[in-house]
């Protein structure tokens, strides 16, 4: 496996690439803003992007659907409660000062325990709702891609309509700090992290 990290727009989204070696089949998960950096670094893989994942629906994380869907032809992922979030792009796109994305059509709604087989890798699907209703977090092998919800030392903001602090700190508990301490963290911005470290670093946990 294969994992390139973009980081794009203005509020620094982490993007990723994940790439089956063996197969070239690959996602993009959470395509922010800045398609062409994107795009470039899809090219240069020789990546066949089957799927883009998305973790929850605020406008810092699709600016780029519609366009690298375009390119690809991948299907786009979801889960059902961040709907009124991606036809509200517009409007959360505004209140930020974020470029308006481009509309696009959802072709999956995943829920908790769904499996995607891309190449020989599998994503499995971890609904952490509290930063925003239908946040989720997709596992694959040693790697835990964990949008907005679980940050190095950090968590998602719950200031945003749909927020939950108690809510997410449950989803933590309950999906992620029961996964082996040796699960590498790439969130959805800043530097990468692993579970043990959270368990034992993150002042948000520490008990």
């Amino acid at each position: 496996m294969h994992i390139e990290t973009i980081t794009v727009g203005p509020l620094m989204v982490n993007s990723y690439l994940v790439v089956c070696e063996n197969t070239k089949a690959a996602v993009v998960i959470d395509p922010g803003e800045d398609e062409d950096k994107i795009l470039r670094k899809i090219r240069e893989r020789g990546a066949k992007i089957k799927y883009i994942l998305l973790t929850h629906g605020h406008v810092d994380h699709l600016g780029a659907v519609a366009e690298i869907q375009q390119e690809t032809g991948a299907e786009i992922c979801i889960h059902k409660n961040e709907v009124p979030f991606v036809e509200n792009a517009g409007v959360q796109a505004s209140f930020f000062d974020l470029r308006i994305p481009t509309p696009f059509k959802i072709d999956h709604y995943v829920k908790d325990g769904d499996e995607l087989q891309v190449g020989e890798l599998i994503f499995r699907v971890l609904e952490t709702p509290g930063h925003s209703p239908g946040g989720v977090c997709y596992l694959c092998g040693d790697c835990l891609f964990s949008g907005d919800t679980l940050f190095q030392q950090s968590i998602g903001r719950t200031d945003l309509p749909g927020g939950a602090q108690q809510q997410l700190l449950d989803s933590i508990a309950k999906k992620l700090l029961i996964l082996p301490e040796r699960i590498k963290v790439y969130p959805g911005h800043g530097p990468a992290t692993t579970i043990g470290d959270e368990k034992r670093l993150n002042p948000f946990l520490v008990l």
